[in-house]
């Protein structure tokens, strides 16, 4: 065995657990990315590391459990943990921090988005002394995408993630305790990205943020430079670019977590076009002025169902996905039924409804009003009832529509069917669309391809669709 072989197989290995939102995701990948670079391996289980990293949640108390009781089991497993994410920015009650408090074993905590402090502290715990003979280039292991650097999804598709943090108050949220205020990513750096994306076989790029339709306010929308040639840093112009991108390479490009801000309408004719993909993920959170007073969200419920319906007359094809917190504090039965008549009279095509979660440090918890438990956890029932009620009926309506279908799985080359999602499902959060067998016995379904499919029926939240 050559020094070569034997030093590449010494390197030292990092076990991985990430959990939370896409967000959380990106910073993991950047990251694992930095890990790869310098040559450390990855590890499969905890137990067969050197070293585990737990990128954590922090948002409400699942989360915040779920992320204790992994860290509980990265130490069992493997006692050697450094913690980072949304839940190592947080205090207990004394003001100390919390994971330390509660695994003073960690060998150490970070905030989100602090890839830096990361690699530090593997550094101080797991040196790797630098070897340019042995040490692997980035650009040619099989899992790094250029200038994206590695992916956790598969690979045909990857979330973009365009800014940190927000600017917003919410008083039901901590984020920007946690992630702190907007700070966009310059327009070069994202489109190119982008580009690596796609280029390494991406047919699908999820554009995520806190505040999509805010990006570039911080700075004051200066334009950049990409390619040569002068581009805003703004959510519009990003959005051209992006599609732009997109058509050469045949891929989609969906939006997510974007406020219904005036100059969102801008984006329309792009997803009339189909240019980018005619799905607008909008975190209404409620209906009735009132309680979105008290949450302190930057829009009102009459001003959003006259978006709505400009949006559904520029681009009837458009589906729009929400989120909703039921049983905030103060919220009145008649506030709660004005919020149910919201989703009927929108037609919100996907939502996703949370009871309130008295997150540590959220203003929301000293307003008067709190519900019981019971009671919050009761309307986001009948939420969900009623949002699944109109989710079937709008459903119903594509029955006999041919739509193109991602396929994200095919066993046996689809050949007994197979799975995979329309311009109206974002993965994992949204339906999917259940391939029938192909008809013709020489057709096949592969993971990452399109397919033409003819809507045949409904299961769920699901489509039925027999591939053309």
């Amino acid at each position: 065995m050559s020094d070569a072989a034997v030093t590449t197989a010494a390197a030292p290995a990092i076990g991985f657990v990430s959990l939370g939102c896409p967000k959380a995701l990106t910073d993991s990948e950047l990251i694992l990315t930095r890990l790869s670079a310098e040559g450390y391996r990855t590890s499969k289980t905890s137990a067969d590391a050197d070293l585990v990293i737990v990128n954590t949640c922090g948002f409400i108390d699942a989360a915040v459990e779920e992320s204790l009781a992994a860290i509980g089991e990265a130490l069992a497993d493997n006692g050697r943990v450094i913690v980072t994410g949304c839940l190592g920015a947080r205090s207990d009650g004394d003001g100390a921090n919390l994971v330390a408090t509660r695994h003073p074993k960690v060998l150490a905590v970070t905030g989100p988005h602090a890839t830096d402090e990361v690699m530090a502290a593997v550094h101080r715990h797991l040196p790797k002394p630098h070897d340019p003979f042995v040490d692997l280039v980035p650009e040619i292991r099989r899992e790094f995408r250029g200038e994206a650097g590695i992916k956790l999804t598969p690979r045909h598709y990857a979330y973009l993630k365009i800014s940190e943090g927000c600017n917003h108050r919410c008083t039901f949220c901590i984020i920007p305790s946690m992630r702190g205020d907007l700070v966009s990513r310059p327009v070069g750096d994202v489109l190119n990205e982008a580009r690596a994306l796609f280029e390494s076989g991406v047919k699908e790029l999820l554009v995520i943020s806190q505040d999509t339709s805010a990006y570039g306010v911080d700075v004051k929308y200066r334009t950049g430079f990409w390619d040569g040639k002068p581009v805003k840093t703004r959510l519009t112009e990003l959005c051209e670019q992006l599609a732009a991108l997109a058509e050469a390479h045949s891929a989609w490009v969906r939006l997510h977590y974007v406020y219904p801000y005036p100059h969102v309408d801008e984006l329309l004719p792009l997803m009339a076009d189909g240019r980018i993909l005619p799905y607008l993920d909008v975190p209404f959170q409620h209906a009735h002025p009132d309680v979105l007073r008290r949450m302190k969200r930057p829009a009102s419920g009459e001003r959003n169902l006259e978006r709505l319906a400009r949006w559904r007359e520029a681009c009837p094809q458009i589906v729009v996905r929400s989120t909703f917190i039921a049983g905030f504090p103060g919220e009145t039965e008649a506030e709660f039924e004005a919020l149910l008549d919201f989703v009927r009279e929108a037609g919100i095509d996907r939502a996703g409804c949370f009871a309130y979660s008295p997150v540590d440090g959220a203003a929301a918890n000293a307003l008067p009003g709190m519900l019981p438990q019971a009671e919050r956890e009761a309307r986001r029932a009948r939420f969900m009832a009623v949002a699944e009620a109109v989710s079937v009926e709008r459903l119903r309506a594509r029955v006999g529509h041919t739509m193109q279908v991602l396929i994200d799985h095919a066993p046996a080359l689809g050949r007994r069917g197979g799975r995979g999602r329309s311009y109206a499902d974002a993965p994992e959060i949204d339906g999917v669309v259940h391939l029938l067998a192909p008809q013709k016995a020489s057709r096949t379904l592969k993971v990452g391809e399109f397919v033409q499919a003819r809507v045949v029926g409904t299961q769920g939240h699901d489509l039925v669709a027999q591939p053309l």
